[in-house]
């Protein structure tokens, strides 16, 4: 061994002593180490790592209580081992309603007892009604108490209606009431939504047993609130919000109402990768059109979509258009218009299809802010689009307010039979068609006739030469017309921005206004 090598004779000035001490304690230390035994062998560690490891407790059933409740029934589940899966998750909702309003069903049972006679059969004495009579104003008393508690703590949590919950008791039943502020009238609990009767069980599971048997426990559920409405859905995640403050809070789901678009950090997605292994990541990103993360990540872009158009429709002005093709040729006005300084809207101008002219009542409605006015409609001087200005004048949503159904005939010189193509540059329009539509002999630019409607013409340049227009030609057209107006923003002639100046023109001046004024 080293440590046994005589050093006691060195020279006077040697160095040796020193540096051979110093080898011989870090081998030493070196040996204590490897020597150590695994951690895995060292009962102290294990259960230091089982102390530090978080509980984890998994919700998959709230029970749903029923409107009537037997209090022998319940007090002999509650005490009973091996129940199946229904009414093992009942009896676990009563029992955290009974110890969330602080109540036993046996003390309600006991004080709803009648007085009953001798066992003689003799009639109950005065002394004895009296006395049940007093029991049943205790639990009356006591049921108030605790529905009121359960009313205000309730109201904290469900934004969707103002709830008033009313406890009852009549001898062994026992019976659970709900009204609100759109139906004042009581009804039995059982009757109302599914969505209110699950929150209803969750929020007394929840808050009851995470103080006690789960206290500091992560919380693990599957698929929370699915029978909720979509605005029930996103006052759930609030709730989570809130709950994670003492409890860190795991769920999964398919729907968009449940992810937060402000808080997009705390998502995964969670998928089948390709060896067939559930995979986790934290980037939201779909970097395969058919891969199965793509899928995945499908409820965040929709959340993100939901987020970013209740923003646009609450900060814009919505003019409605008939379809997608419209909606180009709009958008490509208003950033000519803005770029050569025509304009300066005051709020976004938002142009929303409507998928054809029946499509504007169904669409007006959904866009329109609130206390604001329907919103600006613009329809082409076709057969269909006159029949649906008139019948939009005199229909309840724009009754009144037929200055807001505007026709592209008065935009495009009064051009009769006008379309939303005719507010541009035919030149423009038929070097795009030259694009979408190929002729056999002669090219579309030098065959269109200026001053006449321009889709006419070009669905007959399209039958004479034997062209078939594919479904959605004008929105393809568009496209191509978009992107040539953009190229040539300074290129375009003065009349042409004279006239869509004035069609914005009014769109501000309609479109900016609220209802009343």
């Amino acid at each position: 061994m080293l440590s046994k090598v005589d050093i006691s004779q060195p020279a006077e000035n040697s160095t040796l002593v020193p540096r051979w001490n110093a080898l011989v304690a870090t081998l030493a230390e070196l040996r204590a180490e490897v020597s150590r035994p695994p951690p895995e062998d060292n009962a102290e560690v294990a259960k230091a790592v089982i102390a530090a490891m978080p509980s984890f407790v998994y919700y998959s059933n709230y029970g749903n209580l029923d409107s009537e409740i037997y209090l022998p029934h319940v007090i002999e589940n509650l005490k009973r081992k091996g129940l199946g899966t229904k009414e093992e998750a009942k009896a676990r909702t009563l029992k955290v309603l009974f110890e969330y309003v602080k109540l036993q069903p046996e003390e309600i049972l006991e004080l709803g007892a009648r007085a009953v006679g001798d066992a003689a059969g003799n009639p109950p004495t005065k002394e004895a009604i009296a006395q049940a009579a007093e029991r049943t104003k205790e639990r009356s008393i006591l049921l108030r108490s605790a529905d009121t508690d359960l009313t205000k703590s309730f109201r904290d949590w469900w934004k969707q209606g103002d709830y008033r919950f009313r406890f009852a008791a009549d001898g062994d039943h026992f019976r659970i009431w709900v009204s609100d502020d759109k139906r004042p009238e009581e009804i039995e609990l059982e009757a109302r939504s599914t969505g209110l009767q699950w929150f209803f069980s969750f929020f007394l599971v929840f808050l009851v047993e995470r103080r006690d048997a789960h206290k500091g426990a992560v919380l693990l559920l599957d698929e929370p609130g699915l029978s909720l409405h979509p605005l029930s859905q996103q006052d759930l995640s609030l709730f989570f919000q809130n709950l994670s403050q003492t409890n860190p809070i795991l769920f999964t789901t398919h729907s968009p109402f449940m992810v937060d678009a402000d808080h997009l950090d705390r998502v995964r997605l969670v998928y089948v990768d390709d060896s067939g292994a559930t995979a986790v990541t934290a980037d939201l990103r779909a970097t395969s059109p058919q891969g199965a993360e793509t899928r995945s990540v499908y409820a965040v872009h929709a959340a993100l979509g939901l987020s970013v158009s209740a923003a646009l429709l609450q900060g814009c002005a919505s003019v409605i258009v008939e379809g997608p093709s419209d909606q180009f040729y709009f958008s490509a006005m208003k950033t000519v218009l803005i770029a050569r300084k025509k304009i300066a809207p005051k709020r976004e101008l938002l142009f929303v299809p409507a998928g054809g002219a029946k499509g504007v009542n169904s669409m007006a409605p959904i866009v329109t802010a609130k206390d604001e006015a329907v919103p600006v409609v613009v329809l082409d001087d076709d057969e269909q689009g006159r029949q649906f200005a008139d019948s939009l004048k005199k229909g309840p949503l724009y009754k009144g307010a037929s200055e807001r159904v505007l026709n592209v005939r008065d935009f495009a010189g009064g051009l009769d039979h006008a379309e939303v193509e005719d507010l541009l540059p035919s030149s423009i329009v038929a070097d795009a068609v030259s694009r979408v539509v190929r002729g056999k002999d002669d090219d579309f630019k030098d065959a269109v006739k200026a001053g006449s409607p321009i889709v006419p013409q070009i669905e007959a340049y399209a039958q004479k030469n034997g062209a078939k227009l594919a479904q959605g030609w004008k929105v393809d057209l568009a496209r191509e017309v978009k992107k040539r107006v953009l190229r040539d923003i300074d290129k375009i002639d003065d009349a042409t921005l004279d006239g869509w100046t004035k069609l914005f023109e009014h769109f501000e001046k309609r479109a900016m206004a609220t209802r009343g004024r």
